[in-house]
């Protein structure tokens, strides 16, 4: 059966129907410091009653409820997200010390002076730093065999 109706083109990345790909109907985008209605909304129910609520919840918490006893403690002292990690990390100018870090890093768990997770969040500062220095001695070394073809 054909049908008369163009069906649309497409292909990845473009959208179907009336809108064109990559243009936006607000260019400018929802402006700084804007709120939205709901938040908005709820704002102005809560208003001044603030005080009381929190009484409310402590008093819930005191009395044994667990969830508002939960909602007290995380306000009162909130989840870390991360601390800082303390450790001898040796200076890290070669790649031969990049392995001597991550051989310190290793060390560091196996000791339990770090966790896991701290060591591999180390570890991926020494790998951006061990970048940095292969492209930087990569950029010496072209300048030195550009400098070297002009002589």
């Amino acid at each position: 059966m054909t049908t008369d109706a163009a069906e649309p083109e497409t292909t990845t990345g473009q959208q179907r129907g009336r809108f064109q790909a990559g243009v936006s109907g607000n260019p400018a985008g929802r402006p700084k410091g804007a709120r939205h209605k709901t938040t908005l909304a709820v704002e102005a129910l809560l208003d001044g009653e603030a005080e009381a609520l929190s009484r409310k919840a402590i008093e819930m918490a005191l009395a044994g409820d667990g969830v508002a006893l939960r909602l007290c403690l995380e306000r009162l002292l909130p989840a870390r997200r991360d601390r800082p990690v303390s450790f001898d990390l040796p200076k890290i100018e070669t790649a031969a010390d990049a392995t001597k870090a991550t051989g310190a890093i290793l060390s560091a768990v196996a000791s339990g002076e770090v966790t896991p997770v701290e060591a591999e969040s180390v570890s991926k500062i020494v790998e951006a730093h061990l970048k940095a220095l292969e492209a930087s001695e990569f950029e010496a070394r072209l300048s030195a065999l550009e400098s070297k073809g002009r002589s």
